[in-house]
C-alpha cells in the first residue's frame, strides 16, 4: 500500500475558541513536509557538461533553508545544455519540481524531464519523447512547477535535460542554483527490480575537456 513520506497535516492546528477558529501560523509546515529531500540518492547523482565537477549534485544537496544562497551554483561548460540524472532511494510520486535560477539570459528555458532512464546522453535526450516538458521563467525567485501527477507514479529516478536558456542562442552558459522536488514516498528503501545503473551510451556531440565516457550510465560525472 502506498504511504506518505510525511504526514502533511502535522503542525496545522485548529484551535478552540469558537466555530471557524483557525490558526495559520504553521501553514508553511505542510508545504515543507512534502519535500522529497531525504529520499534523493545524492551519491548517485550524475551531471553532464558541468563546469565544476560535483556542482550538479551540490545544488540538489542544498537544503530548503539555503535555497536562496548563490553558492554552490551549477554552470554549463561547452554550451548551454545540461543533463542530470537524479535517482531516489525509494519509489516516489512526484508532484512538483522546484528550481532557482536568475533573472538573466543564463536562466534555463526548456526543461525536458524523463522518468526512470539512466542511459541518456544529449542526443538521446533530444530525440526521445520526454515524460513532460516544462518552460521555465526567467526569474531569481524559486519556481515551484506542478507536474502532471499521473505521469510520475512509480518514479525511481528522473533525468533533467536543460535544452536551452533564455539567450536565444547568444549565451553558452546556463546557470542553476537550486533544485528540489515535492511528492509522496511509496516504498521506502527498495530499488526497482531490473533498474540498470551501468548502461553505456556515448556522448559524441558534447566535448568536455578531460572527461571520458560522457554519458549518464557509463560514467560518474558530478559525483
Amino acid at each position: 500500500m502506498a504511504s506518505h513520506c510525511h504526514d502533511e497535516h502535522d503542525g496545522h492546528q485548529h484551535r478552540g475558541g469558537g466555530a471557524g477558529a483557525h490558526d495559520h501560523s504553521d501553514d508553511v509546515v505542510p508545504a515543507l513536509q512534502s519535500l522529497l529531500y531525504d529520499k534523493i540518492d545524492f551519491g548517485n547523482i550524475r551531471t553532464l557538461n558541468e563546469t565544476a565537477t560535483g556542482s550538479g549534485a551540490a545544488i540538489v544537496k542544498k537544503a530548503w533553508a539555503d535555497r536562496l544562497t548563490p553558492e554552490p551554483e551549477l554552470e554549463s561548460s561547452a554550451d548551454e545544455q545540461l543533463l542530470m540524472f537524479i535517482p531516489f532511494s525509494a519509489q516516489v510520486k512526484l508532484h512538483a519540481i522546484l528550481l532557482r535560477t536568475s533573472d538573466s539570459t543564463s536562466a534555463p528555458n526548456t526543461l525536458r524531464m524523463t522518468i526512470n532512464r539512466d542511459d541518456l546522453d544529449f542526443t538521446m535526450a533530444a530525440d526521445l519523447a520526454a515524460t513532460q516538458t516544462l518552460h521555465l521563467s526567467r526569474t531569481s525567485d524559486v519556481q515551484e512547477i506542478p507536474l502532471k501527477r499521473a505521469l510520475w507514479n512509480n518514479t525511481h529516478a528522473v533525468t533533467l535535460f536543460f535544452e536551452d536558456n533564455h539567450s536565444d542562442g547568444e549565451e553558452d552558459v546556463t546557470k542553476i542554483s537550486y533544485i528540489g522536488f515535492k511528492g509522496d514516498c511509496m516504498i521506502s528503501g527498495k530499488a526497482p527490480v531490473g533498474f540498470l545503473y551501468e548502461s553505456s551510451a556515448r556522448l559524441a556531440d558534447h566535448k568536455v575537456d578531460g572527461v571520458k565516457g560522457n554519458n549518464l550510465g557509463g560514467s560518474r560525472l558530478g559525483m
